[in-house]
């Protein structure tokens, strides 16, 4: 028996249908991930299964005295309130007699206390919460906050937005519900945090409905996927990864046969044009059918088509874009940044990687010269143009036109050296020319985030700065975005906590160890966790960093890749990492690197003697043009191959 059903439901905003008669229904056990296109309804139909938000038409069922729980993406929680109070809450009216317990109980701990009516109204409390059998409940709600590593007499205005996010899980959980909906719980959470959330819900047994674009995460809990695209639901049972490649082939089935239908169409057509000859049955019925197949095609909701990325990334940058030596940070007695030491060259794709509040931005800030460092040193490179997403949606006016946050004051864009109406530009990002006047505040997260991408990329850049990019981001995008930054020439810093979208971008990572030591690590997010493994280190979950008192671990300041001490070595010692065995394919590339290098510097020399024929720029200046960009491509390729070996071989001997 279903716990849950949806049936004919249908809802619109304007002209365009988000449920179209839609059927769905959930079983007990099952794990169903909903997923859809950005905008395209399905926080509504969570909203209307939860009982928070309304169908124009059709019928929600619920099994009798279902105990269902819903988390939105952003929860409402009464700033003042305490943790405690907050999980409590949603326990019925019960909830009000554990918040004043658990503050009587606090109360009568002060010294200065007034013992006799606190003990009285403690009794009186005891009394009511034994006669309703509420113990377990105030059991529970400690059990769970303490699971969630939250502290029960923090106020709630006092947290974190992860912090609140956990908080509403918590609060969601605590109720011991047989149904959970939950609305892009991984947002706002650590990396560490989004693993324990996965084991968490796997190891609870609750049947679960939730919306994510984390791919990653609908991997690891996912047992269906249901899809909505345009107005409908269509389930598949099974993985992610078995989703992708059926609806891959579903699509060009889709495009096959909406090509079919249309050359019949355009044939119908054309005969209608010459002119019916006479009423017999056949011509009759060509004509009938011809109007069916004008209403069909009426009908007919187009698939929604793909954003369209483009990016100028502008004049080349140095070939250094930033050379940070021993540089330290601290804030107050808290240290965020203790001795650390990089460099930056053009092209490199770094992912930050490290939890909630670790010093994120602030390395950053550094790196980019945007923050003095307490110690140590920081040179920036030359000709450098930053794009710094975050700081595009903190200036983002709710009441402006989305015209007016491209390009304001103006018509038109410039990309790559070419003008554009803005209007046709917005039309690349999936903005319908009728809403491009709407104001922000009219978008959902996801439309708001594709807006926030447009304006960065409306402006040349060479160093892009993407602080959590992916939020609210559907995956079609996500994926094109990530295409786009793996060609992108210019450097990248990124801030995720989208595990596959950090893997398939980044070429180094850097990441966060605790008591402000940060170290860098060639590869992606999976390189770096493998790495933890292999030096026992276990995900730390909700745990605070390592305590203040613990000896930090010196960076190194000439190693490009750096090592954490094993267990039991001194933390002030050299690192001694075994030598690894490249794989086949690893050691042929290093056998064939001083060959390739040779032959591109003989090149250079030949180029370099050719350009010091003064003759060549009277007799072929279009030679010489071609001969000094050949030569700046060699610089870059020479750097690159350099730096492969210079990896390859602290590989293989494990520096």
């Amino acid at each position: 028996m279903p716990l849950l059903t949806a049936t004919g439901a249908c809802l619109a905003y304007g002209h365009v249908p988000l449920l179209d008669h839609a059927d769905f229904q959930l079983d007990k056990g099952e794990r169903v991930a909903l997923i859809g296109r950005n905008g395209s309804g399905k926080s509504s139909l969570l909203k209307a299964l939860a009982g928070v938000g309304h169908l124009d038409d059709g019928d929600i069922w619920r099994q009798p005295a279902l105990k269902l729980a819903y988390v939105p993406q952003e929860p409402p929680l009464n700033p003042e309130s305490t943790v405690f109070e907050a999980v409590v809450d949603g326990m019925g009216d019960t909830s009000a007699l554990l918040a004043e317990y658990h503050a009587v109980s606090h109360a009568m701990a002060e010294a200065d206390a007034d013992h006799e009516p606190l003990l009285a109204r403690m009794q009186e409390l005891q009394s009511e919460l034994d006669a309703r059998g509420a113990w377990s409940y105030a059991s529970q709600a400690d059990r769970v906050i303490e699971r969630f590593g939250l502290d029960p007499d923090a106020k709630v205005a006092s947290l974190s937005g992860g912090q609140k996010k956990r908080l509403a899980l918590a609060q969601a959980l605590a109720i011991g519900p047989e149904a959970l909906l939950l609305d892009e719980p991984t947002n706002h959470l650590d990396l560490d945090a989004i693993a324990w959330l996965e084991e968490q819900l796997v190891s609870a047994g609750v049947t679960l409905l939730f919306i994510t674009h984390d791919r990653r995460f609908l991997d690891r809990l996912a047992t269906r996927i249901v899809e909505l695209d345009r107005g409908k639901l269509a389930s598949y049972p099974g993985s992610f990864s078995a989703y992708q490649e059926r609806k891959e082939q579903e699509l060009k089935d889709e495009a096959l046969a909406n090509a079919r239908f249309d050359k019949l169409l355009k044939e119908e057509e054309v005969w209608i044009r010459k002119g019916v000859e006479a009423r017999r049955t056949r011509a009759v019925f060509r004509v009938q059918r011809l109007d069916q197949l004008r209403s069909e095609r009426a009908a007919r909701r187009e698939q929604q088509g793909r954003v369209d990325f483009n990016l100028d990334a502008g004049e080349k940058s140095g070939k250094v874009v930033a050379e940070l030596a021993h540089v330290g940070k601290a804030f107050g007695d808290k240290t965020v940044i203790r001795d650390f030491s990089c460099r930056i060259l053009r092209g490199d794709k770094i992912g930050l990687i490290g939890p909630n509040g670790a010093g994120k931005t602030t390395l950053l800030k550094l790196i980019l010269g945007q923050l003095e460092p307490d110690s140590g040193t920081v040179r920036l490179g030359t000709k450098m143009q930053v794009a710094y997403f975050d700081q595009f949606r903190e200036a983002l006016d709710p009441e402006a036109a989305l015209t007016d946050v491209i390009s304001p004051g103006s018509d038109t864009v410039e990309i790559n050296g070419e003008k554009k109406h803005v209007i046709g530009y917005l039309g690349d990002f999936l903005f319908a020319p009728e809403r491009a006047r709407s104001p922000v505040k009219s978008l959902s997260g996801g439309e708001r985030n594709r807006l926030l991408l447009a304006r960065l990329f409306a402006r040349p850049a060479n160093v892009l700065v993407l602080d959590e990019p992916t939020n609210d981001l559907d995956i079609d995008t996500l994926e094109l975005l990530e295409n786009l930054l793996q060609d992108y020439p210019g450097t990248v810093f990124l801030v995720s906590h989208d595990r596959a979208f950090l893997d398939n971008v980044v070429t180094q990572v850097i990441a966060a160890e605790g008591n402000g030591v940060w170290r860098e690590h060639v590869g992606g997010y999976d390189d770096w966790a493998r790495w933890r493994v292999a030096q026992g280190a276990r995900p730390s979950g909700f745990a605070d960093a390592p305590a203040a008192n613990a000896a930090p671990r010196k960076a190194s300041s000439d190693a490009p890749v750096e090592k954490a001490a094993p267990s039991g070595v001194s933390a002030d010692a050299p690192a001694k990492a075994k030598p690894v065995k490249l794989s086949y394919k690893e050691q042929r590339e290093l056998d064939a690197l001083p060959d390739r290098i040779a032959a591109l510097e003989s090149e250079q020399a030949a180029l370099t003697q050719r350009l010091e024929d003064p003759n060549l720029y009277a007799n072929a200046p279009q030679e010489a043009n071609a001969f000094a960009a050949r030569l700046s491509a060699i610089d870059d390729e020479l750097l690159e191959l350099l730096g492969r070996w210079e990896e390859l071989e602290a590989k293989q001997k494990g520096a």
